[in-house]
């Protein structure tokens, strides 16, 4: 399980997200699938935390988007 986060040049935002599969999560925002971030095509990962479950992911998920 992972927690990443995204940045995009194009509108200059940040995206926080957890996920199983970093690489097609990633895809998927970059295709435009993703409707919250479809709109900063493209995406890069700045940061990307492995965790061990779900509850990991969301408790840091939640950390990080307070901050």
């Amino acid at each position: 399980m992972f927690v990443y986060i995204l940045f995009s040049e194009k509108s200059s935002r940040f995206y926080v997200g957890q996920t199983t599969d970093i690489v097609d999560r990633l895809e998927r925002h970059n295709s435009g699938r993703v409707q919250s971030t479809k709109h900063g095509l493209p995406w890069k990962i700045v940061l990307q935390v492995t965790v061990l479950n779900r509850s990991e992911a969301m408790l840091l998920e939640n950390k990080i988007k307070k901050r």
